[in-house]
């Protein structure tokens, strides 16, 4: 499939998938016309990809990572840098799930009292956990 296709059937732009391809996250096959090519198994890796930049990781450890989730190589395990790294990630990220639970829980609650069925007092959002300094994921 083409570009066009591929970023229509994944939600991501051209412009995007230009990038990726520059940083070494997609190799796509070209044409003789110099058309970039992209097999059905790009669709996963895109996705894989944008599920990496929302979990707050750069291209440089999306790359690095790709490799050890996509099954290009068997028994390939992250560095011990690269596991660290991935455990800020997972608790910025569940940072966010208790932030946004607590939002959930204010909404509903707030509506509750507006429709009159809840009097209970809106919880307070819990502190996000600090990441070390220094380290960027």
């Amino acid at each position: 499939m083409r570009i066009g296709e591929l970023a229509k059937r994944t939600g991501v732009s051209v412009r995007s998938l230009r990038y990726y391809e520059t940083e070494g996250l997609l190799s796509p096959a070209r044409c003789g016309n110099g058309y970039r090519t992209y097999a059905e198994d790009d669709i996963a890796r895109v996705l894989q990809i944008q599920l990496f930049y929302s979990a707050g990781l750069c291209s440089g450890k999306i790359a690095e990572l790709l490799p050890c989730v996509s099954g290009d190589h068997t028994h390939l395990v992250p560095s011990p840098e690269m596991t660290g790294e991935l455990e800020i990630a997972k608790t910025r990220i569940q940072n966010q799930i208790s932030l946004l639970t607590t939002s959930l829980s204010v909404l509903e609650r707030v509506l509750a009292a507006a429709k009159g069925t809840d009097t209970a007092e809106v919880p307070v959002p819990p502190r996000p956990v600090r990441r070390h300094r220094g380290i960027h994921v």
